[in-house]
């Protein structure tokens, strides 16, 4: 499906540049720590800020650098509540020759940015290289238990709408198969991986291949290599 491709590259290509930014922001935080200098400030205010997410207060914060000069500055990080209570001294890092880009030294302060960029990149990172891993993988597995699998034949029951799984307002289909177990008598249903469209206009035979795992019968693959390789 041209969605799944879609998916794949855009989500692949935004983590990737999320993850990037978040290296950027972590070098220069070691950057600027190794430089910084450290001095104590206070909390005289905080700047409110409105989104439709609520209100959130940054910290104003002044201090002295080290040729005595009263400096004031607004923390990049906010929050709801306020992290500090008005008046409240704090540990400022700064860079003598620019103190009006001072942080507070404060984990959130220094490393919040690069993680939460890396966290959300890593996510979509792992969506975008899922889309393409899991159906290789599936693919593989596949392969490998056609070749050293155990085949059975299975007799359809059926085609159903997996609804676990949308994509752009489509859902994918399984086929559905039955077999009995001479060994205990059970009966066995098993379920193809997902089709992009409904094949039961395709399937002319009641019976279905299924190749089981010789070490682990749990382990399966339905062999529709006989459906149509694409189909919109």
């Amino acid at each position: 499906m041209k969605a799944l491709v879609l998916i794949k590259y855009v989500f692949t290509v935004v983590g990737i540049v999320m993850l990037a930014g978040a290296l950027f922001l972590y070098q220069g935080t070691r950057s600027f720590l190794a430089e910084a200098a450290r001095t104590e400030g206070t909390v005289v205010n905080f700047m409110q800020s409105s989104s439709k997410h609520g209100v959130t207060y940054a910290p104003v914060v002044h201090f002295l650098n080290r040729n005595n000069e009263t400096i004031v500055f607004v923390s990049s990080t906010a929050t709801n509540p306020p992290g500090y209570a008005k008046g409240e001294k704090i540990e400022v890092l700064y860079f003598p020759a620019k103190p009006q880009e001072a942080r507070i030294n404060s984990f959130f302060s220094l490393w919040g940015g690069s993680v939460i960029l890396g966290v959300m990149g890593a996510i979509f990172f792992l969506i975008g290289a899922g889309v393409t891993l899991v159906p290789m993988l599936k693919k593989r597995q596949g392969e490998y238990l056609k070749e050293q699998g155990r085949a059975i034949e299975t007799d359809f029951q059926g085609v159903k709408v997996n609804g676990a799984v949308v994509v752009n307002g489509r859902n994918p289909f399984r086929v559905l198969t039955q077999w009995k177990d001479p060994s205990s008598s059970k009966v066995r249903v098993f379920e193809s991986n997902n089709i992009w469209y409904d094949p039961t206009s395709h399937i002319k035979s009641q019976r279905i291949r299924v190749f089981l795992d010789k070490k682990n019968s749990k382990k399966y693959y339905v062999d529709l290599s006989f459906l149509p390789k694409n189909e919109e």
